[in-house]
């Protein structure tokens, strides 16, 4: 079991709410109790982070695999995933995500039998090209993939791969070149070299502006500061008393 301060955040739609008044107020309040070195740390990511590229697994039930793939994530400063649950429920294996969790927002999809359309709804209303990863499609690869529109970048499972919808209602579709006699690499190794070479590509980029904007670095102040307090109820139940115009805090 993962503990509070780890629990995941899980949902089916994404937060489209600006800082509120409220939200302002609580993160000064918060930030007294986090160190400096941690708030410089805080803008060191921040500088890195994107939305740009999102990473979306389709019904993954190798909890190590999956978990990799967000440690990867983390470490190559993307954002959000997205997770489809169709025949299995996603699980996380707390020793392989060495606590990257608690700097994600992952997002669920798992209201239907078959939750791959609905995911693929949603990310093209967020303005994303679905963009498959499949071994034997000659499409692009991650030096040719066009990075000009933000994408999200779908994996299935190592065995199975992605589902024939996947596949087949896909803007576009990427392969990672290779050259021995396996016919695929692993989904953690697939996702960490796809998101190695993507985010490169990004950071050299002169022309295309995948970093977050001010309010979402402002959300995500906010939403780090709460995970790295261990005492975070007490704080907020204080944060209450102090300021009664505001209300009660939603607890998550």
């Amino acid at each position: 079991m993962l503990s509070i301060a780890e629990s995941l955040i899980f949902a089916a739609v994404f937060n489209e709410n600006a800082m509120t008044p409220r939200d302002k107020a609580l993160y000064d309040f918060l930030s007294q109790f986090i160190t400096d070195e941690r708030k410089q740390r805080f803008e060191e990511v921040l500088d890195y982070r994107t939305r740009h590229l999102t990473v979306v697994l389709e019904d993954i039930f190798q909890p190590h695999n999956g978990s990799a793939v967000l440690r990867s994530c983390d470490l190559r400063g993307i954002q959000d995933i997205h997770i489809i649950e169709n025949r299995y429920e996603y699980d996380v294996n707390p020793d392989v995500v060495m606590g990257s969790t608690k700097w994600l927002n992952l997002y669920k999809y798992n209201g239907e039998e078959f939750n791959t359309p609905a995911a693929f709804a949603r990310l093209r209303e967020k303005g994303y090209k679905i963009v498959a990863t499949c071994p034997h499609r000659d499409d692009f690869t991650p030096d040719t993939l066009p990075l000009d529109k933000p994408i999200a970048l779908v994996f299935g499972t190592e065995k199975l791969g992605l589902s024939d919808y996947a596949v087949e209602n896909a803007d576009m579709h990427v392969r990672i070149p290779m050259f021995g006699f396996t016919e695929s690499y692993n989904i953690s190794v697939s996702a960490a070299l796809m998101m190695y070479a993507l985010t490169e590509r990004l950071h050299q980029s002169t022309d295309i502006d995948w970093h977050l904007p001010d309010e979402d670095r402002n959300q995500l102040r906010l939403e780090w500061t709460r995970r790295t307090l261990t005492r975070i109820r007490q704080y907020e139940r204080k944060f209450a008393e102090l300021h009664p115009e505001f209300g009660e805090i939603d607890n998550q």
